[in-house]
């Protein structure tokens, strides 16, 4: 029994079969979450009249604010943004009371017709039940690996939602940070991500997320009634010479047609971060009751037009008809465009009416619709591959997330358009810049040392400090301080106003015969800088630096004294954390 315990919490063995069950578990709670907002409302409400589907999205906005307001403790309506919030603190924390708040929200919001995506509440939902599972079993896990988990979670929530497994992984390990990726928790992520996937596509079934993407004729570009069948059944097979044309045929118009591409959704990009940005700041504000009437009758007045211009209110819901609308042939440039428009406007009002929902969908929708735009303004005649390398090129720089845009045309596609979606999103990535529609991502992984320099000083500040006064003389200086305390330098306070520093340096021209007459007033220095509560470790360390010291007195914004920060203190800050560690 000890060798099986020993083996059980052997190395990496406890956080990876804890993955497999978080993958299991999140795999259960999205399939409930999807059945009840995409199958029992969403599709239901589709059905109804017009008039129904415009103030749909109204109740379900006040509904959600309700939910979020009252059970919820005045819960805010972030989700995938809180695991980003929760990746990057020290402790991270998503109670699992707030889940089946945040999903009715969800289920509320996106049920009732509000143009976000179902991705939002699975990562939060993935993320929050990883962590959970972390806390029951913490006795099992190293120091290490206690964000790994939340990263599975999140893994799996994206897998099971988009039916793509590798899809996310990468997602979750791209999303915490703009330039970088979370590579420890690879292999974990992999297995809840596999789990979940497996777990889900039995509850829910096999089919496609995005089904133009899985089409034959639009992803191929040829006419699948020319190729021969191999088998008596429904499916459809093709040789190797057949694949091989399929996967290879990337003529220089379609490289050229996704540097065009690239350029317009980083662009595109960039302005959706900025919309959302604004829009989550409105979202926070108090006053929820008019901000949900004014979004849900915005939201209804976008559905009316939507109507008028394409005999179907293509605002509502996370935008799946409005793709398989735009991917049909023959539309105008003026009506893809106007589409577009409405599209964004429809996330952003509801968004900023505090709805609860994901933005990975809305994004691939903009893709979409910018990639049609772009293949009829250049008369492409490949059906299929302007949407798929715009939904890879919008999504990525929106996320910054340009592997996951691409790993998710490969996985829904086959593999077809995958050369000119990697061009198309490295473009997109440089022309978005450092933009981003997710909140709390940081540029790199930040190694140990520099992720303390991101701490306040307060975090190392010593309070316990014993100070002079301008009227000490020299030698109580140097008695008590220097020779009694071994200390080079020492704060000068009058009452609790910080004066200047005194140190070895400024008594190093006074003759001995003179100490016990010299005043330290008369000799301290002013001119070295004080640091701030809110600055961090590595604003300290700059002005110790430029001022070439290694200890700072930290006052308040008035000049008070508070306290001493020391380059030792900063060295020694493992070990302060470590003793207050709860």
């Amino acid at each position: 029994m000890k060798r099986l315990r020993a083996i059980a919490t052997r190395g990496d063995t406890p956080v990876l079969a804890l993955a497999v069950l978080t993958g299991a578990a999140v795999a259960v709670t999205i399939a409930a979450f999807e059945y009840l907002s995409a199958t029992v409302l969403l599709e239901r409400l589709l059905d109804r009249p017009l008039w129904l589907m415009a103030i749909a999205p109204a109740a379900g906005l006040l509904l959600a604010a309700l939910i979020l307001r009252h059970p919820g403790r005045r819960l805010p309506p972030g989700t995938s943004d809180e695991f980003n919030r929760a990746f990057h603190d020290r402790n991270p924390k998503l109670p699992l009371r707030d889940l089946p708040i945040k999903l009715l929200a969800g289920i509320s919001t996106i049920g009732l017709g509000g143009a976000l995506g179902l991705e939002g509440p699975s990562i939060y939902a993935g993320s929050t039940i990883g962590l959970g599972i972390r806390d029951r079993f913490r006795r099992w896990l190293r120091r290490e690996d206690v964000k790994i988990l939340l990263t599975a979670g999140a893994a799996a929530g994206v897998a099971a939602v988009f039916k793509a497994p590798a899809t996310g992984v990468l997602f979750a390990l791209e999303a915490p940070y703009r330039d970088d990726v979370n590579r420890r928790a690879l292999l974990p992520s992999l297995l809840a991500s596999a789990t979940s996937y497996v777990s889900y596509i039995n509850l829910i079934g096999h089919e496609p997320v995005i089904p133009f993407l899985n089409d034959p004729e639009n992803r191929i570009g040829l006419d699948v009634k020319q190729l021969a069948l191999k088998s008596d059944t429904d499916v459809l097979w093709f040789d190797a010479a057949d694949l091989a044309g399929l996967f290879t045929a990337v003529e220089v118009s379609d490289v050229f047609g996704a540097l065009l591409l690239g350029i317009l959704a980083g662009l595109g990009g960039r302005t959706m971060a900025w919309l959302v940005r604004w829009a989550k700041t409105q979202s926070k504000s108090p006053t929820f009751l008019g901000r949900v009437i004014t979004g849900g009758a915005s939201l209804a007045g976008l559905a009316l037009v939507a109507d008028l211009a394409f005999d179907a209110p293509l605002t509502i819901g996370p935008g799946f008809e409005a793709m398989e609308w735009v991917v049909r042939p023959n539309h105008g440039l003026g009506l893809i465009a106007l589409l577009f428009g409405l599209r964004i406007a429809a996330t952003i009002v509801t968004l900023a009416a505090g709805g609860v929902g994901g933005l990975f969908i809305p994004l691939a929708v903009q893709g979409v619709i910018l990639g049609q735009f772009t293949g009829t303004l250049l008369e492409s005649n490949r059906p299929g591959l302007y949407p798929t390398l715009g939904l890879a090129a919008f999504l990525g720089a929106g996320y910054r997330a340009p592997i996951s845009a691409v790993m998710f045309v490969a996985e829904s596609t086959g593999g077809s358009f995958v050369v000119p979606a990697l061009v198309a999103a490295a473009v997109s990535q440089v022309v978005a810049g450092k933009s981003s529609v997710a909140e709390h991502q940081h540029s790199v992984r930040l190694g140990h040392l520099e992720r303390r320099f991101t701490l306040p000083v307060t975090s190392a500040l010593d309070t316990d400090v014993l100070t002079v006064p301008p009227d000490a003389t020299v030698a109580e200086f140097m008695y008590l301080h220097v020779l009694g305390r071994r200390e080079r330098s020492v704060a000068v306070v009058a009452g609790v106003n910080y004066l200047g520093m005194i140190s070895l340096s400024e008594v190093s021209g006074i003759e001995r015969s003179d100490w016990d007459d010299a005043k330290v007033g008369d000799l301290l220095n002013t001119e070295l800088p004080s640091a701030q509560p809110t600055w961090t470790l590595r604003d300290a360390i700059v002005a110790m630096e430029h001022s070439d010291v290694d200890v700072l007195a930290v006052t308040d914004a008035d000049g008070g004294f508070i306290g001493m920060l020391s380059a030792d203190d900063i060295l020694k800050l493992d070990e302060i954390l470590d003793e207050t560690r709860s």
